[in-house]
């Protein structure tokens, strides 16, 4: 029977995220579902994977139960975005629930998506960019991996440039020696989920790059939306434990292995 694995985010300000370890355990375990969950005052980021029903049940849960609001006492997770895809087999070995101090580890507290979003690009508009080879305004594009270099050897885009990072929050010290050079460009910085392009796209216009985007939603998003123009390779995902094609589908799925 075919798994559902879902990859979702949200940066969004939590008044108190160490409340939800328990509910979100006691639910997970309840519904058979295994995977990563980390939430911090910033927000949730999550790779599941499970029966379909009881995947599908658990995003229901997260938009309404009145537990999981933000701040202002709000909902903070109706319309959660979330990434879908199939494989043959549970890709995770078991359940892990964290409180950290962010959902996705840079070490530069300035940097604040849950308050301020950076620019972000849709993937059929930055489709449209790569194929006529210049942004709207005629500037040439350029695309900034900001996955580790791990990542980056399964499949990147076209001409993309990468810092060879071993773990992300290198990438402020990585990207400094590139700011005159790329300080005017039009860059698109792009990951899996979006997670971390959009906390580097935040980094790097504080950091004086002038014009900078996020890829709204990430590689997978692309995928899902544009398919494998301008890419070459897979995408390796899931708390580093599979890889996926352009079609979403696990390699060892599709090749039979």
């Amino acid at each position: 029977m075919s798994v559902l694995n879902i990859a979702a985010y949200r940066f969004v300000p939590l008044a108190d995220p160490s409340s939800w370890i328990e509910p979100l355990r006691a639910r997970c375990g309840a519904s058979r579902l295994k995977g990563t969950i980390i939430v911090a005052r910033e927000g949730i980021n999550l790779f599941l994977a499970g029966e379909a029903a009881a995947i599908e049940g658990f995003v229901s849960w997260l938009a309404s139960d009145r537990l999981f609001v933000d701040g202002d006492g709000t909902p903070a997770l109706d319309g959660l975005d979330v990434k879908r895809s199939w494989s043959e087999a549970q890709p995770f070995g078991r359940l892990l629930i964290k409180h950290r101090r962010e959902i996705v580890t840079m070490r530069r507290p300035a940097v604040r998506p849950s308050t301020v979003r950076a620019p972000a690009i849709d993937p059929e508009r930055l489709a449209t960019w790569l194929a006529q080879g210049h942004d709207d305004d005629g500037r040439p594009v350029v695309l900034l991996d900001t996955r580790n270099a791990f990542e980056v050897a399964h499949g990147s885009f076209e001409g993309a440039r990468h810092l060879g990072l071993e773990r992300f929050d290198a990438f402020p010290d990585a990207i400094e020696p590139l700011r005159a050079e790329l300080g005017d460009e039009t860059v698109v910085t792009f990951c899996t989920g979006g997670i971390r392009c959009e906390k580097a796209a935040l980094h790097m216009r504080d950091a004086g790059f002038s014009r900078v985007l996020q890829l709204e939603g990430g590689i997978l998003n692309y995928f899902a939306k544009v398919g494998d123009a301008h890419w070459r390779g897979d995408c390796f995902v899931f708390d580093e434990q599979v890889a996926l094609g352009t079609d979403l589908k696990r390699l060892d799925a599709k090749r039979g292995t």
